[in-house]
């Protein structure tokens, strides 16, 4: 798609283009530069459009997704790199997913709970960070497990060790790190849901919001995306079938 002086006007009307970029996302801001900045797949995805549109870009940081996404329409971010979830939705227009990750359960030595399945029961109370695409997901899905939320992934993973929650909810790649400090601990197979990492912004615009469908979908079907996932050797990871 070309891009014209109405796409940048909206997308980047300072002169730069402010990326919202959630930095508890372990998997897609997994360093700094020597400024100070976040790198990683996100960034460079932020990098990239700023690129195509010709303007710099400047990096917006939100301690969780949470936060970014409630700072839609307060004129802080052009675009947000987060999840794309029906809540976000209401306020921000996401392109397809550039990238997607599997989430899962963690369950403690000697639990009875061998599938997935099992875990939506009553009695069972299921540890999620507070605002995660998938405790987004969560909240919509389950029926009769508890949700106990904490603040932050590290917090979550204490509070569901220390009050020994019945089930620790996560996505796979840190799971598998989680349960090397819960000796006996079981990672369930398959998933509950894959966390669709996407690009969106403020609703409003139709050219601006089609400009940015187009650029995802180009970045996976080019290899852009897999090569910023190669770059910043990421495991856990996956690109997004092209739509």
């Amino acid at each position: 798609m070309n891009v014209t002086p109405e796409i940048v006007a909206h997308l980047a009307p300072t002169g730069v283009l402010r990326v919202g970029v959630n930095m508890s996302n372990f998997l897609l801001v997994n360093g700094r530069s020597p400024d100070g900045g976040p790198t990683g797949v996100s960034p460079s995805m932020g990098k990239a459009i700023a690129d195509r549109l010709g303007v710099p870009v400047r990096y917006v940081t939100f301690a969780n997704p949470g936060l970014a996404g409630d700072a839609a329409g307060t004129n802080v971010w052009d675009i947000v790199n987060i999840g794309a979830e029906r809540q976000r939705a209401e306020k921000i227009a996401f392109t397809n997913a550039y990238a997607e990750i599997e989430c899962t359960y963690l369950v403690p030595a000697g639990s009875p709970i061998t599938a997935i399945a099992q875990v939506d029961r009553p009695g069972n109370r299921i540890a999620v960070s507070a605002r995660a695409a998938y405790d987004l997901w969560l909240e919509r899905n389950i029926r009769q497990a508890t949700l106990v939320r904490g603040q932050g992934l590290d917090a979550t993973v204490q509070m569901f060790g220390e009050q020994k929650l019945e089930v620790l909810a996560g996505l796979r790649p840190r799971l598998i790190t989680d349960a090397e400090f819960f000796p006996g601990s079981r990672i369930l197979d398959g998933n509950f849901m894959a966390v669709q990492q996407a690009v969106g912004t403020l609703r409003g615009n139709p050219a601006a919001e089609a400009f940015l469908r187009d650029f995802v979908k180009e970045a996976k079907r080019s290899g852009l995306v897999a090569r910023f996932i190669q770059e910043h050797q990421v495991r856990g990871l996956s690109v997004a079938p092209v739509a």
